[in-house]
């Protein structure tokens, strides 16, 4: 299973139920990345999507709020009901993307996060996990810093480096 996100220098990922910062490189990148594969969220990810869901994707939302209804989407209302619903699918396909308490819930169950380091630091009230300082994650891959509008940013990979046995399951 992997994760993706945006974060500024403090692993910052929002403020408001709103992302940090809008880069097209880096939305035309989550885009390429996820197309076509499994995303898992939470409820108020899901609201902050411009129509709720992101097409040409399995949507599955993990929320407490189990009287959700929306088409094209799953509701599951615990971690037991989300890996039973994740069970047919290809870990490798499923993308864990926000927000932070699901980040948070999930960072033990994945094996790779494609972050988009972004070189500032903004008003966040949203954090994932610090993959640098996590004894578990490696920084795998770096690419080229780029620049939009004054603010660097890079597409890293983090690959986990301990991988827990997890029997009998495919995640």
């Amino acid at each position: 299973m992997n994760l993706i996100a945006a974060a500024d220098k403090h692993w910052g990922i929002g403020a408001g139920n709103q992302l940090l910062t809008s880069i097209p490189d880096d939305m035309r990148y989550f885009r390429e990345v996820t197309a076509g594969k499994i995303v898992v969220m939470g409820r108020r990810t899901r609201e902050s999507i411009p129509g709720g869901r992101l097409k040409g994707r399995v949507n599955i939302v993990l929320t407490h709020q189990t009287n959700e209804q929306a088409d094209g989407i799953l509701f599951v209302s615990s971690m037991e009901d989300l890996f039973r619903v994740l069970e047919p699918y290809d870990t490798d396909a499923v993308f864990v993307i926000g927000g932070a308490s699901i980040y948070g819930q999930m960072l033990d169950a994945c094996h790779t996060a494609y972050i988009t380091k972004i070189d500032a630091a903004y008003a966040a009230d949203a954090y994932m996990p610090d993959l640098d300082a996590h004894p578990q994650w490696e920084l795998s891959v770096c690419k080229q810093r780029k620049v939009y509008l004054g603010t660097g940013y890079r597409f890293c990979i983090y690959k986990r480096i301990i991988q827990l046995p997890c029997p009998e399951r495919k995640i």
